[in-house]
C-alpha cells in the first residue's frame, strides 16, 4: 500500500514586547502598530527648611471649678475666667487676641450612678505679642484665677512667615532637582522640563523654647529659640533622549 506524504503549512508568529522601566515612565502600543512611547519620566521628592525667631507667644488657659450645683460651679468658673482676662488685658494683650475656646459641664458620681456634684471647664486662649511680657503675663494670670486656674500649654509662632515658607519651597524644590539629576545621570539621560508639581501636606513647624514655673510668684521664664518650617514637594522631570 503506498502511502500518500500530505504537505504540512507552518506558519510562524513573532511577539515583539516593548516595555519602559523608567521612574513614572509609560510605553503604549496600537495592535499591529509600532510602539508609540509618550514620555519617560523620573519623580522625586524634596524637601526644604528655614528658620526664624519667634515673635508671637500662644498660650492656652483654663479654668476648672466644682460644685454640688451647676449653676454654683458655673459662677465660680465664670468669676475665675473675668479674673484671668481682665488680667491679661490689663497687661497689653488685646481683646481681639484673646478667645474663649470652650466650656463644658460635666457631673461627678458616686458607683452606683448617683451625682454627687459639677465640674465646669472654661478655656481661654491669649495670642501674646510682647514676647518679653510673656511670662510675667502668663503667671499674672494664673495668679488671678486663682486654684481654679489651668495652663493648658503654650506655643510660640511666627506671625508673617511668607518669606520663610518661600525660602523653604525654593530649597525643597532645588533638593528634588539634585535627587532627579542624580537619577537621570544613572540612567544616561539628560534631564528634561518639568511635568508637574505638588506640595505634599500641611507645611510643618518645628517647636522651640521652653518654659516652666520657677515659683508660685514669679514669672514663667520664658526661652523662644527659633522655629523650622519644613515643605516637601514632589516634582515629576521628562527624560530627554540619550544623546547619541
Amino acid at each position: 500500500m503506498r502511502k500518500h506524504s500530505r504537505p504540512v503549512a507552518v506558519v510562524l508568529a513573532a511577539a515583539v514586547a516593548l516595555s519602559s522601566v523608567v521612574a513614572g515612565g509609560t510605553a503604549y502600543a496600537s495592535s499591529g502598530a509600532a510602539a508609540e512611547q509618550l514620555w519617560e519620566s523620573v519623580t522625586v521628592t524634596g524637601q526644604g527648611e528655614s528658620f526664624g525667631r519667634p515673635d508671637r507667644l500662644d498660650a492656652s488657659f483654663a479654668v476648672e471649678t466644682s460644685s454640688a450645683t451647676v449653676a454654683d460651679a458655673l459662677k465660680k468658673t465664670s468669676t475665675a475666667a473675668v479674673r484671668m482676662r481682665d488680667a491679661l488685658v490689663k497687661g497689653g494683650v488685646a481683646k481681639a487676641d484673646l478667645q474663649t475656646s470652650n466650656v463644658s459641664i460635666n457631673a461627678t458620681r458616686k458607683d452606683d450612678g448617683a451625682i454627687t456634684g459639677y465640674t465646669v471647664n472654661q478655656g481661654l486662649t491669649a495670642k501674646i505679642r510682647d514676647l518679653k511680657q510673656g511670662g510675667a503675663l502668663i503667671s499674672a494670670a494664673v495668679s488671678a484665677g486663682g486654684d481654679a486656674a489651668r495652663l493648658n500649654g503654650t506655643s510660640f509662632a511666627i506671625e508673617d512667615d511668607s518669606a520663610l515658607l518661600a525660602a523653604a519651597r525654593k530649597k525643597a524644590f532645588a533638593d528634588a532637582k539634585r535627587k532627579a539629576g542624580l537619577y537621570a545621570r544613572e540612567a544616561g539621560r539628560p534631564l528634561g522640563r518639568v511635568v508637574k508639581v505638588s506640595e505634599g501636606g500641611p507645611v510643618q513647624w518645628g517647636q522651640g523654647g521652653s518654659h516652666k514655673f520657677a515659683s508660685d510668684d514669679a514669672a514663667v521664664p520664658l526661652e523662644p529659640g527659633r522655629q523650622s518650617l519644613t515643605v516637601s514637594v514632589t516634582v515629576e522631570w521628562m527624560l530627554d533622549p540619550a544623546a547619541k
